[in-house]
């Protein structure tokens, strides 16, 4: 939504036409937010059994552990799961390399056939 903001701001030069856009932009951010929760909550119910026993299995992972887990488990790739995340792809893989050492699995294991059997 900012880079958003930002081309309109580099590009309109009325004032009143500005103000429409930025307006637009914003509203389209919400319905978007709305849209992505709902989708997040649909993810939770369905995958519900595998967060609760991950959850058991596991005790310290946080929430952002789980819902990698989750992603990991629906077999995305890093790049795939960085939006959905808000975080870049370098942040995903640190994000992976960090969950790898609270399930104590190495490197050559592979998360997404973990999450499979968990």
């Amino acid at each position: 939504m900012i880079d958003n903001i930002q081309k309109i701001l580099d590009s309109e030069t009325d004032i009143n036409k500005l103000k429409s856009e930025i307006k637009k932009a914003i509203k389209i951010n919400a319905v978007n937010k709305h849209e992505w929760e709902t989708f997040e909550t649909n993810l939770n119910q369905i995958n519900n059994e595998f967060i609760v026993s991950l959850s058991k299995k596991y005790p310290n992972l946080t929430s952002k552990d789980i819902k990698l887990c989750v992603y990991l488990k629906m077999n995305l790739s890093s790049k795939e799961i960085a939006p959905m995340m808000n975080i870049s792809f370098r942040g995903v893989e640190l994000h992976r390399y960090r969950l790898r050492k609270k399930l104590g699995l190495t490197q050559e294991e592979s998360l997404s056939k973990f999450m499979l059997t968990v």
